[in-house]
């Protein structure tokens, strides 16, 4: 028999550095799942991507167990890196602030093309040239 989902939390959390401070703690504490249990289970499978903001979704069940799933950096945490700039434009139209390369492109939706709404590597190439448009950086082909 299947186990019954009370939620479906979603967090953004330092890679390999999860702390029961808020937002995690009463993010979870609400749900009364076992914070030390996730802070360990988070930090172990988040090592290689230290210092990095990391999505993860955690299905919550009545038992009060949970499943965790690590997406990764979002595409625009990757886009900084890969460009080398700490943050976006504000005026992202007028103001460009780097540029990425079409490989790093595929790079990036190659790694994110699991979580993301698409079936093909060109479509989920599109997606991460919108959001570098959108932050004010640049694809050269």
């Amino acid at each position: 028999m299947a186990k019954e989902v009370v939620a479906i939390v979603r967090l953004l959390v330092t890679g390999g550095q999860a702390t029961p401070a808020p937002p995690v703690g009463p993010a979870l504490g609400q749900h009364q799942v076992n914070i030390g249990e996730f802070v360990r289970r988070f930090n172990e499978a988040t090592k290689d991507h230290m210092g990095v903001k990391v999505g993860v979704v955690l299905t919550v069940y009545k038992d009060r167990t949970f499943d965790m799933l690590v997406k990764g950096p979002p595409v625009s945490v990757m886009l900084k890196q890969a460009a080398g700039v700490a943050k976006g434009s504000g005026v992202p139209n007028r103001e460009k602030i780097g540029k990425v390369t079409k490989s790093q492109v595929r790079e990036i939706a190659q790694k994110k093309m699991q979580f993301m709404n698409v079936k093909d590597i060109e479509k989920a190439m599109k997606v991460v040239e919108g959001t570098a448009r959108n932050m004010g950086i640049e694809v050269a082909p």
